[in-house]
Order: structure tokens, then C-alpha cells, then sequence
């Protein structure tokens, strides 16, 4: 496990807890867009989550600045499948969020969603990767709908094609810990280790962050307890099925049954029950 210590701007707590002051985000969206921001408000610990039955969200981080243009900013350690559609989600989120507090859809606000990734996502060497939508017969026609997305890669090659902060800032990013303590040479990144110092010496960092590696274990746990039962309860009806037909209720009642322990023992009985009436009956 990790302590406090052993953090850097990659890590998801850090890189929340930096952008969390606004100067370092506003500094890190003028880089990523090369739009002027004066200023930045920034949502903490910014959640989405409409309705029990569909995925939430949460965003590392949530801003706006003072034209009311929104930014969700994602730090991206390792490659993911559907990376693109997950961006796309994270943007109809953060529309459904505008729109439930009361805006037409003609006062939709611009949004960027920025992924900051320590891989290639598209494999082409690309520092910085810009996404708009644009008509297929006439690309000089913008859809002029306010979204785009950028993904940043760390590994990127075409350094002459962006400015020579964003690859300081990139170079940064995908240090080791050790590395990620040299100098730069750039004035934010400077100002980034400032705030990753300040952090690491904050006593209510460390346990909010001792807090959340202790949630974060017991629900990679719980992962972990609801991943075996659902695979003891589909073995012990795939060795019921070839006994017969499973009525509904029983098969609910062991889809819904939770305890390891009894369904290692309604495995053993499946195992040895010649017809399914035996086994409902024994249990």
C-alpha cells in the first residue's frame, strides 16, 4: 500500500488535491486549451449519480470558469477499454447536471472534457489530441455544439507541434517520484511541487487520505466477497440444470444468497444431489 509519501501528481488523491487550489487549475486549463481564464471555480469531490439503476460518476475534477465554460479534468494512470465512450458519458453527465439546475438547452454552457493520460491513447506520438464535432462532407463546418475533448499523452514525440510548457507539464506528470523532484526548468511545474510538498506535509491530508485507502480496501473487498458468491451460486446451477428443470424461486433464492459458507455448502449438495426436488429439499 501506498502512504502520503509515496504519492505523485498521477495519483488520483494528489492530483485532486492539487487542483483543488485555483490557481493550479486555472494554470493547467490555460495550458491544456491555450484559452486566456481569468478566474475558476472548482467543485470538490464532484459526484453524478441520477437514478440507483445507472452508472455514477465522479469526477476528479469539476470547474468552471468566468464565461461559465465547464472543464472536468481526469488523470488516466492506465489504459482502459472504450477510454473515448467513457468521455462522452462524462459530457452527457455533466449536460444532465445543467440542465436539471434549470437551463434551456439554447444556455448550455461550453464544456471540455480533458482525460491527462501516462500512455498513448490513439498511438500516434501526439502530445495533445483535440476533438470537435465537424461535418463529414465539409469539415471546415463546425456542429458549433461548445464540446470538445482532449486527451493529453506523457509519451508523446511531436514536441515542436505544442507549446514547450505543456510537454514540461506532460514530462512531470509521468516521473517517478524521484524524477517528479528535479527541476523543470517551468515556472508551473515549479508551483505544482510546491503544492505537492505543502500536501504531503498536511496532518489532515494524511489521515483523509489514510480515510480513503481504508474505504477503498474494504470496497474492493466487498468486490471481491460479491464476485465469488455470484460464481459459486452459477456453478451450483450449472450442476443443477443437468439434474433437471430449477424452479424460479429456487433459482432467486440462491442467486440472492450471499454467505461463502453456505454456498459452499449448497455446492457440495448440488454435487452429490441426483434430481433437483433432492437438492431443494436438503437445503
Amino acid at each position: 500500500m501506498k502512504t502520503l509519501q509515496d504519492l505523485t501528481i498521477k495519483d488520483n488523491f494528489m492530483f485532486s488535491a492539487v487542483m483543488a487550489e485555483e490557481e493550479n487549475c486555472r494554470g493547467l486549463l490555460k495550458l491544456v486549451t491555450d484559452i486566456p481564464i481569468g478566474r475558476v471555480e472548482i467543485s470538490r469531490e464532484r459526484s453524478f449519480a441520477y437514478h440507483p439503476e445507472y452508472r455514477g460518476v465522479r469526477l476528479d475534477v469539476y470547474a468552471k470558469d468566468e464565461n461559465n465554460t465547464r472543464y472536468n479534468v481526469e488523470m488516466q494512470v492506465v489504459p482502459r477499454d472504450a477510454l473515448t465512450r467513457r468521455a462522452r458519458y462524462y459530457r452527457s453527465q455533466m449536460d444532465m447536471d445543467l440542465l436539471l439546475a434549470g437551463n434551456e438547452y439554447e444556455n448550455l454552457p461550453d464544456t471540455y472534457v480533458i482525460f491527462i493520460c501516462d500512455f498513448d491513447p490513439f498511438d500516434a506520438g501526439y502530445f495533445r489530441y483535440t476533438f470537435e464535432n465537424r461535418c463529414l462532407e465539409n469539415m471546415d463546418r463546425r456542429l458549433g455544439d461548445g464540446c470538445r475533448c482532449i486527451f493529453l499523452n506523457t509519451c508523446g514525440r511531436n514536441r515542436k507541434d505544442v507549446p514547450e510548457a505543456l510537454v514540461k507539464f506532460l514530462r512531470y506528470v509521468r516521473a517517478d517520484l524521484t524524477e517528479s523532484q528535479q527541476d523543470f526548468q517551468d515556472g508551473f511545474v515549479v508551483q505544482l511541487q510546491k503544492s505537492v510538498r505543502k500536501i504531503k506535509q498536511s496532518r489532515a491530508m494524511e489521515e483523509r487520505f489514510m480515510t480513503l485507502e481504508e474505504l477503498l480496501r474494504d470496497e474492493r473487498k466487498a468486490g471481491e466477497e460479491k464476485g465469488k458468491s455470484e460464481g459459486m451460486a452459477k456453478s451450483i446451477l450449472l450442476l443443477l440444470e443437468d439434474r433437471g428443470t430449477v424452479p424460479e424461486s429456487l433459482l432467486q433464492k440462491i442467486l440472492a444468497e450471499k454467505d461463502t459458507e453456505i454456498l459452499s455448502r449448497w455446492l457440495r449438495l448440488a454435487a452429490a444431489a441426483e434430481s433437483v426436488s433432492q437438492f431443494e429439499n436438503s437445503i
